[in-house]
């Protein structure tokens, strides 16, 4: 596991193969406590391509100087993004 936040990532080999390839990441928050929001795509073997981005948020907690995941959420399509954003917009606004 990552013992500093610029470590942690979603990317995922077997092998030589990339079958999560991370595209972007934004801290959110640091500490004892990290939340990221990751950009990914998936390897989809069966056509040989990586899948549509796809987007999750990470939550990691440090102990013994390490950041072990304790819970995530995934982002399942970019209309569902699109709809996370426009409620925090619209909250934030008010």
């Amino acid at each position: 596991m990552a013992e500093t936040v610029d470590e942690l990532t979603v990317e995922y080999k077997e092998g030589d193969l990339v079958t999560v390839k991370e595209l972007d990441k934004q801290v959110l928050t640091k500490g004892a406590w990290a939340t990221i929001i990751y950009r990914y795509q998936d390897w989809d073997g069966r056509k040989e391509e990586y899948s549509k981005d796809r987007y999750t948020i990470r939550r990691y907690q440090k102990r013994n100087g390490e950041y072990n995941q304790k819970s995530k959420f995934n982002i399942s399509s970019s209309d569902q993004a699109k709809s996370i954003i426009e409620a925090l917009q619209k909250w934030t606004e008010e």
